[in-house]
């Protein structure tokens, strides 16, 4: 009788294990990302992944958080949609993950969304700006970049000021491509004006012929690119060799460190958006951290990986909020705790009803109220360059505001990168519409 009744106790022991979460069930958190590691859009993908890798790594090395180590996953999805459903598929119905975390890409994550709406996970720091992940707004979505709103209106802003009003938008076209020109369009209408033309380019190609006729017969001033580094790289290559003369300005998902290395010599006056601390320099405490990580595991500073190493760093805070025995939901209640947190000169806030962070960074004395994070200038040996690009864009010798914190901010960066532009956001107040 004895023994009947402990078989009957450990069958159901057993059947309970069975039915917990496979996370629950040992004191590794495991988080799934789908991203591109191979392709054309690869570069983005690596970057993403390296730079959370190393920053988890170093928590795993010091004992975890709460007991608990953390195992990044990535699938390959190519930067293709139907993959990174698959992909999510596989996470959550045989991984049984804790988490999404660092997908890439406006229409892989979009893909994906009715499984994560579905399953109830939290989906953290995906590499988008799309407001279609912004709004409406999901408990489970945590951003820690700025929107495509917030960059396209900076990148009109700063070029209306400059006095360049014809403005064209090369684009990828899917969801990413028409979330940046729904920017784009948005910012001009502000300035009273609209697109000077438009042309399209498929993802994951290079064919950009048409873009280039539809755009440089019309003569605009500057070109917005909304789309990722092969493709803008062969838009600008292909519209010089046209003869356009004018301006190419990129939003951060483009892949700053991978259009530099596309483009050597010729990335000389493209400018890229950026909302993620200057990776090369030491202005912030985050970003010493971040190079002196990124060193010892033998890889260099790219702005990409410092995104991901940023998520992988808020992400930690909120799940050494959510105890010794962390869930899903109790991981997001964390991580809605976190207000006016300082993980290094990078002062982070989520909300109960808003999963956007806003943080401050020290800039020239002040504290400046951003939208994420702040890219800072570029590469010493490239600052008479940037001066000379500057004079040339305003055709007025006017420089950016932004030069004199770039020669502050300017470090050691390993080959010669786009000239940077900075994107700031502050939090809605309760006077605004």
């Amino acid at each position: 009788m004895i023994r009947r009744r402990a078989l009957v106790q450990l069958a159901a022991g057993t059947a309970a294990a069975i039915a917990l979460p496979a996370w629950a069930q040992s004191r590794r958190l495991l988080l799934g990302q789908s991203c591109a590691l191979s392709g054309p859009a690869a570069q983005i993908g690596l970057q993403m992944n390296l730079g959370a890798r190393i920053f988890f790594d170093r928590v795993n090395s010091r004992g975890g958080i709460n007991g608990h180590t953390i195992e990044l996953r990535a699938l390959d999805d190519g930067y293709e949609p139907d993959r990174c459903r698959a992909n999510t598929e596989a996470f959550l119905n045989k991984d049984g993950v804790f988490g999404l975390f660092g997908y890439v890409g406006t229409p892989t994550s979009l893909a994906a969304l009715p499984l994560i709406d579905s399953a109830n996970v939290p989906f953290f720091g995906p590499f988008t700006g799309a407001e279609a992940l912004r709004q409406p707004f999901r408990r489970g979505i945590f951003h820690v970049r700025a929107s495509y709103f917030d960059e396209t209106a900076l990148i009109v802003r700063q070029l209306v000021e400059l006095g360049l009003t014809r403005i064209a938008v090369f684009r990828q076209n899917d969801s990413y491509g028409q979330a940046g020109y729904d920017g784009v369009v948005r910012a001009l209408k502000a300035h009273k004006l609209e697109p000077t033309a438009v042309g399209l380019v498929e993802r994951n190609t290079v064919d950009v012929a048409a873009a280039v006729k539809a755009i440089v017969p019309k003569m605009p001033q500057a070109v917005v690119q909304i789309s990722a580094y092969k493709s803008c790289a062969a838009f600008i290559r292909a519209a010089r060799g046209a003869g356009y003369g004018g301006t190419f300005y990129n939003v951060s998902f483009v892949g700053t460190q991978a259009l530099s290395d596309e483009l050597g010599r010729d990335a000389l006056g493209v400018v890229v958006s950026q909302v993620m601390p200057y990776p090369y320099g030491s202005a912030t405490a985050i970003a010493r951290e971040y190079r002196d990580a990124v060193h010892q595991a033998g890889a260099r500073p790219d702005y990409t990986s410092i995104e991901g190493y940023v998520a992988a760093k808020v992400l930690s805070e909120g799940l050494r909020r959510a105890g010794g025995k962390p869930t899903p939901d109790s991981l997001i209640t964390g991580l809605e705790t976190l207000q006016h947190d300082d993980l290094g000169d990078f002062q982070v806030s989520f909300g109960p009803g808003d999963h956007r962070t806003s943080v401050e960074m020290p800039e020239q004395g002040r504290e400046q109220r951003c939208a994420d994070a702040v890219g800072d200038g570029i590469a010493e040996d490239q600052i008479a360059g940037l001066r000379q690009a500057d004079a040339g864009l305003g055709r007025n010798g006017r420089q950016h505001a932004d030069d004199e914190r770039t020669l502050d901010a300017a470090g050691k960066c390993p080959q010669r990168q786009p000239q940077q532009s900075h994107v700031h956001r502050r939090r809605p107040s309760s006077a605004d519409g």
